[in-house]
């Protein structure tokens, strides 16, 4: 067990060995039976652990168990993978394991994350469930600031539009919420660039597509530079930057 500086997050590496036992017994455990609601295409930004896991045996060590910057203090050993508790409460007394969504069964889980190096003798306090992800058509309903088109007096915010994530939740509701004033005081609506992360995360969920999946605030959705960078950490720099001047330009 490694913590991390200000102890909110409680690291488990685990060697290669360690890895291959606790995979072994994730992708062959019991899952629940799922309704036929519950069927449905899975969103690939809350996939199921035991799911993502089948796609192959290197798939998490690439997701939530990459240890890439991880160096064990106690030893200078690099692990093969990494789990992380996220402290949940003030007296850190519960931890979330961080990226296992699970459909497993309440008995599987406590069976196969006891697997885990340093959770041995761990008290499960409540088992994980996969919430059930419900959004409105947003492409044929809404307009790129979160506006009804057919009843331009009602805003939608957060997940129920088809953003997906707190930051991105936030960012409709402050574009939604701005514009819910300019109507009241009969200013013009305030529609940020394409460029921006927010101006192209209200632009996916209001442009008309066959199949609306939810949606994370990422650099793919961005449009792309003018020139091509191959240099990851460069190209994104780029493109934040010219997030900024368009902003800058608007104003």
């Amino acid at each position: 067990m490694v913590k991390c500086g200000d102890n909110s997050y409680i690291n488990f590496p685990m060697n290669k060995e360690e890895y291959e036992i606790f995979y072994k017994e994730l992708v062959n455990a019991e899952t629940v039976v799922l309704h036929e609601f519950e069927k449905r295409e899975i969103f690939e930004g809350c996939m199921p652990i035991e799911i993502m896991a089948k796609r192959g045996e290197d798939t998490l060590r690439f997701g939530p168990l990459k240890p890439v910057g991880f160096t064990n203090p106690h030893n200078g050993t690099k692990p093969y993978a990494i789990i992380q508790l996220r402290q949940d409460n003030s007296e850190a007394t519960l931890f979330n394991m961080v990226g296992f969504q699970t459909n497993l069964k309440f008995g599987e889980q406590k069976r196969v994350f006891s697997k885990i190096p340093g959770l041995e003798n761990a008290n499960f306090v409540k088992y994980g469930v996969m919430h059930r992800n419900t959004y409105i058509n947003s492409t044929k309903l809404l307009d790129e600031t979160y506006n009804l088109k057919k009843e331009d007096r009602i805003y939608f915010a957060g997940q129920i539009t088809g953003v997906e994530g707190y930051v991105e939740s936030i960012s409709s509701g402050f574009l939604a919420g701005i514009n819910a004033v300019n109507k009241f005081e009969n200013k013009e609506k305030i529609v940020f660039p394409k460029e921006t992360m927010i101006g192209c995360l209200s632009l996916y969920v209001s442009t008309p597509k066959e199949n609306f999946q939810p949606m994370n605030a990422n650099f793919g959705i961005l449009p792309v530079l003018e020139s091509k960078i191959r240099d990851k950490k460069e190209r994104y720099e780029k493109l934040a930057k010219r997030s900024l001047e368009k902003c800058i330009a608007k104003k």
